[in-house]
């Protein structure tokens, strides 16, 4: 091999072999620089740098109705917060604490007081009410106080705490510690902001971020406040939020919560929680022994929670809410007007409440759900407002559609019908006397309002009569009714995603069971107590042919920006919960008994309907309870092809026909949009 030709086979490596020796080179002497010239330095480096991880809160999602109206959104809220990531070790908080106050001194800003004590003539007291906050206070961990100490001791053990000792100007003293206790509770650190004061005004947000631009360790931060569009519309469905308990945060610490956090409390907005939140943003802050900050490094932005699309109607609902509201007066003011006329009381003159649903047939989705009285949730979180529900004898505060069971009377009386046609009881045309008194177990009659004579299943329906259910349920028993009842959701959870009470289904769930207790739970009484939920589910069954879907009020969860769907109930795929699974024939006939309870001039519930231009299935019932008859009514429209049903109490209604007028406002209003909203447009 020539020189020539050696040369050229071998000059490309050779050149690539000596730059990898010159980049090995550079990195060893580097290394050597790092680990042994200036090792001690950079290893002191090391030692007093730490790094922080810090959070900033995620917009919480909307609550919106099934057409998009906002029920619950957002307002942004400017705070002013302290960040002790920023205060190095030259500074006090307190003089920090003081700045603060001197910076809003001339400003309309009420800063977070939450010490439970009070300056009052030259003195101190504790505030009304703080009696297990001082309980806390004055343990061995904390305060170390007798149970008898007076507020002047506590505040000089503060004092003692928070070095403020001997500070003269003793408002400032007692503020100073209600900022440092407030610190203290909040669990304010390097990785916790503290904050100082919301809801500021423009001025005062220009006024801190000026100062702040050589302060670092004050800060205007933008935060959203849950708001509520209409605190009336459906408060106890909706819920509320507020920050977590200490419980709370024990349960929710693993899923990314911190100890400020806020949280659904209960309705939907803690139903839907987890889409709700919505992720908080952290960012990794690295700072000096002396408190220098030295980077900061954005890591992942917050994420806002998602927007829920709930199924009921906005319009729907303030129909429900409005009629319930009307027809709860009238009721109570007929009680009045009848005692003061015959002088006979149990009329409804101790008519306060009720409550009304509407669910579609198609899914079972909740269309309307409303309770009365009702409260205002845009006022909830006002101390004396609450206070006021709290005592306030009608119980506004009380869920009666869907924690409310009461004995449901005779809308019992159609499964108890299709109960004894299964199990061969009887047959739609067996006739059975009416002589008004059912004796046969002598503790337990049960009497009819009217002497019908020889009645077959049909007429037995269209009229109530209470004899004839009586010797059905006799001869049913009660395990076999009660699996029936079951079956429609009866003394079941309906699968709603708010709290909801299960009712009591007679029999099953009763503590002592006698076979003359049957006859009455037969008629819906006994044992027997279900939600107006519970009712309308079992209404909607009844009027599918007997198939059960799970009964819901989540129509779909969206991004927040409602671009894309995160999850949706498909109302052509509804969950089945339980199915009947019953003769055909036999529906068929409790359901045209249902249907001649309206159309037919015997039927208990003609008059009210007389001129309804709409086909309707239905039942009554009153209830025996304590005061006047709860008076109670289901239906399902239109007869041939159903599309929703309805279920509405009222306690102590007495007369079923106010009943019958909460649900006929609710069909109009579904039916019949137009002339419904001319009406009330008119009435305006």
């Amino acid at each position: 091999m020539n020189k020539n030709t050696f040369w050229k086979k071998y000059t490309r490596p050779f050149i690539c072999l000596i730059i990898v020796l010159v980049f090995f080179t550079m990195f060893t002497i580097r290394l050597v620089d790092w680990q042994l010239i200036q090792g001690d330095y950079y290893r002191e480096e090391v030692s007093t740098r730490a790094n922080y991880v810090l959070t900033s809160d995620a917009t919480r999602g909307e609550s919106v109705d099934v057409n998009g109206e906002v029920i619950a959104a957002n307002t942004t809220n400017y705070t002013v917060v302290l960040d002790k990531l920023y205060i190095n070790s030259d500074m006090h908080i307190n003089d920090v604490i003081v700045e603060m106050f001197d910076l809003l001194s001339h400003r309309d800003v009420k800063w977070t007081d939450n010490l439970p004590i009070i300056m009052r003539a030259g003195g101190y007291d504790f505030t009304e009410g703080s009696e297990y906050e001082l309980e806390g206070l004055r343990s061995g961990d904390f305060l170390d106080l007798g149970v008898y100490s007076t507020a002047e001791e506590y505040i000089k053990a503060f004092a003692k705490r928070y070095d403020v000792e001997n500070m003269e100007d003793k408002a400032l003293q007692r503020n100073i510690i209600s900022v440092r206790y407030n610190m203290e509770v909040e669990g304010f650190s390097a990785t916790t902001p503290y904050t100082f004061a919301e809801h500021l005004d423009e001025d005062t947000v220009a006024i801190i971020s000026e100062t702040s631009q050589n302060k670092p360790y004050m800060d205007i931060v933008t935060t959203y406040d849950r708001v509520c569009v209409d605190g009336t519309l459906m408060p106890h469905l909706l819920g509320n939020t507020g920050p977590l308990t200490a419980e709370e945060y024990e349960e929710n610490s693993e899923k990314g919560y911190a100890y400020n956090d806020i949280i659904g409390k209960y309705g939907i907005e803690l139903a839907a929680e987890d889409y709700l939140k919505g992720h908080s943003g952290t960012k990794t802050v690295s700072k000096t022994s002396d408190g220098t900050v030295v980077s900061v490094v954005d890591v992942e932005p917050a994420k806002p929670g998602d927007t829920v699309y709930l199924t009921i109607d906005n319009r729907l609902q303030r129909v429900a809410n409005q009629s319930l509201a009307e027809n709860v007066v009238a009721a109570r003011q007929n009680g009045i007007d009848t005692c003061a006329l015959r002088g006979d009381k149990l009329n409804g003159e101790d008519c306060t409440a009720g409550a009304a649903v509407m669910l579609s047939v198609k899914d079972f989705s909740v269309l309307a759900c409303a309770s009365y009285p009702t409260f205002d949730l845009t006022r909830y979180s006002d101390g004396d407002y609450y206070t006021t529900l709290l005592n306030d004898k009608t119980l506004p505060l009380y869920d009666r559609a869907l924690s409310g069971a009461f004995a449901p009377g005779s809308v019992v009386k159609p499964i108890v019908a299709l109960a004894a046609l299964e199990e061969g009881v009887v047959s739609e045309y067996t006739p059975i006397y009416c002589s008004q008194t059912y004796d046969y177990y002598p503790s337990n009659v049960v009497n009819c309002m009217y002497y019908h004579g020889s009645v077959d299943m049909a007429s037995a329906l269209m009229q109530s009569c209470n004899y004839y259910f009586a010797d059905l349920g006799r001869q049913l028993g009660i395990d076999t009714m009660y699996l029936y009842f079951e079956k429609v959701g009866l003394g079941e959870y309906t699968g709603v995603e708010v709290g909801e009470s299960k009712g009591t289904l007679a029999g099953r769930d009763s503590s002592s069971w006698t076979p003359g207790n049957t006859v009455q739970a037969a008629i819906g009484q006994s044992d027997n107590n279900f939600t107006p939920m519970q009712l309308a589910t079992y209404c909607a069954t009844i009027a599918n042919n007997g198939v059960r879907y799970r009964t819901h009020m989540i129509d779909k969860i969206t991004t927040y920006d409602r671009s894309k769907v995160v999850f949706e109930n498909d109302p052509e795929k509804p969950e089945v919960v339980a199915k009947l699974d019953v003769n055909s024939y036999n529906l068929k006939v409790v359901q045209n008994a249902m249907r001649n309870v309206v159309a037919s001039d015997y039927g208990t519930a003609y008059y009210s309907f007389l001129d309804f231009p709409l086909s309707i299935a239905a039942k009554t019932g009153t209830a025996e309870n304590s005061g006047s008859d709860h008076c109670v009514f289901i239906c399902y429209a239109p007869f041939e092809k159903p599309e929703v049903a309805v279920a509405v109490l009222l306690e102590h209604g007495a007369k079923g026909a106010f009943a019958m007028d909460v649900a006929k406002d609710l069909l109009n209003a579904y039916f019949f949009p137009n002339e419904v909203a001319e009406t009330t447009n008119g009435a305006e």
